[in-house]
């Protein structure tokens, strides 16, 4: 596929909305909505690349409460004919159709190869990828277990949202502050997860979030590997005009490069 001129391609992840508290996660969400009012003009496709939320479940006829200024920007983006791409993350990994369904946006559940202006896309959240981290690979292939979400499914929401909050609070405390460096080449699971993929096949950029630090590392003559930060403390996202891929950083009423 090739780019409109003046046309641009946005990535961008890790809101974790509803963490720590409504009002944070309030300031932040309208963040995120100025964002993406400022790149409408311009934008032929967004890439939202997992953990939206902090939680999300959907029950059969309830979804968890709030978000209704991302979800109006949403729908008028994707009403006004920007195709929205959104990738579940190992928080929000419970997504079923809510988003196809209301605001005719995909959902994808594995990474993707995308293909644009003759360069390889490979996008994706970027959870259970790499080497390491197998009791997190053992949990994720539990939560993704069509039993287990029936299951949870049970619960009544006042539950099943508070114990899931109650979990993710945790999993944020084992993180720590490790997010907040960068860990070297040989220790970043997802640059050694990219290094592998390219002994098999050629990728000119892997997109990926999850890390929540912004990284742009060059893989080699032809590839790099792009780690999109969060919207909790960065507030970074990607673009790429069809020949350009940057990685910026957003700040109101204007677009400053890192």
């Amino acid at each position: 596929m090739e780019l409109e001129a003046g046309k641009k391609i946005y990535f961008l992840s890790d809101f974790h909305l509803g963490a720590p508290d409504r009002d944070s996660s309030l300031v932040r969400e309208r963040k995120v909505v100025a964002f993406l009012d400022s790149i409408k003009k311009d934008a032929a496709e967004i890439f939202i690349v997992g953990d939206i939320f902090d939680f999300w479940f959907e029950y059969k006829t309830v979804v968890p409460k709030g978000y209704t200024r991302l979800f109006g920007k949403l729908a008028e983006l994707s009403d006004a004919g920007i195709l929205i791409h959104v990738f579940v993350g190992n928080h929000d990994m419970w997504m079923k159709d809510y988003f196809q369904q209301e605001l005719n946006i995909p959902v994808y559940f594995e990474p993707r190869i995308f293909e644009w202006c003759g360069k390889q896309f490979f996008i994706g959240h970027g959870d259970g990828l790499g080497p390491g981290d197998h009791g997190f690979k053992f949990i994720k292939k539990i939560f993704r277990n069509p039993i287990c979400q029936r299951l949870f499914g049970m619960l009544h929401p006042n539950w099943g949202i508070g114990l899931a909050n109650y979990f993710s609070r945790k999993s944020r405390e084992k993180t720590g502050n490790s997010d907040e460096l960068f860990l070297g080449a040989d220790k970043e699971w997802l640059i050694v997860f990219s290094k592998d993929y390219l002994q098999k096949t050629p990728v000119d950029y892997f997109i990926f979030g999850h890390r929540h630090y912004p990284i742009d590392y060059v893989l080699n003559d032809q590839s790099r590997y792009i780690n999109l930060g969060d919207w909790i403390r960065n507030f970074t996202y990607a673009s790429f005009d069809g020949t350009e891929m940057e990685l910026k950083n957003w700040v109101a009423n204007s677009q400053s490069t890192n």
